[in-house]
């Protein structure tokens, strides 16, 4: 009998909301920029720790990438029009609708299937805009390309990792001032 053993996500930051969890596929590490859509194995991990029951061809996977670089363009310059316009068009690539069953609604994504996934994460981007804008951050490390909700009580938070990105940034700051 075969075993299905789940692999290990290698993100060093999960648990963010999910348009954040989008962008944060890519991260750098010791061996530069890191793409976790870059093969079906990898969109699997990112698909299966959503719920989604989604295709993870390349068909899919290029529009993933395609979202995460469209949110990422935007929330890195949110008066953009151009970037503004992109998120629309991909938002334009589905609608939702609800539908009625026996024991409730069912909220159905209407969009290639290559793009349900993709659509959800844009949705989902603009209702977190809608609700906590403020709230979302990229990490103040230059170095690091991970976004974050600043769940903190003061909304001061600079570092997707204190352990990582902040002590390594006071380590340098430690640094210049002992020179």
């Amino acid at each position: 009998m075969l075993v299905s053993v789940p692999v290990a996500d290698p993100r060093p930051l999960l648990g963010e909301p999910l348009p954040l969890d989008l962008l944060n596929t890519t991260w750098v590490s010791g061996d530069g920029l890191q793409d976790l859509l870059v093969d079906a194995e990898g969109a699997r991990i990112f698909l299966d720790a959503h719920g989604f029951d989604a295709p993870a061809d390349a068909t899919a996977r290029r529009a993933l990438r395609e979202t995460r670089e469209v949110l990422r363009a935007f929330l890195s310059d949110r008066d953009s029009a151009t970037a503004r316009h992109e998120v629309n068009a991909v938002l334009a690539r589905g609608a939702q609708r609800p539908l009625l069953n026996p024991f409730g609604v069912d909220v159905e994504v209407d969009a290639a299937a290559a793009w349900r996934v993709p659509w959800v994460c844009a949705a989902a981007m603009v209702t977190l805009l809608e609700t906590r804008a403020d709230r979302i951050r990229g990490c103040a490390n230059p170095d690091c390309v991970l976004w974050f909700l600043d769940t903190s009580r003061p909304g001061t938070r600079r570092w997707c990792s204190m352990a990582a990105c902040g002590n390594r940034d006071k380590a340098i700051r430690h640094g210049r001032s002992h020179q």
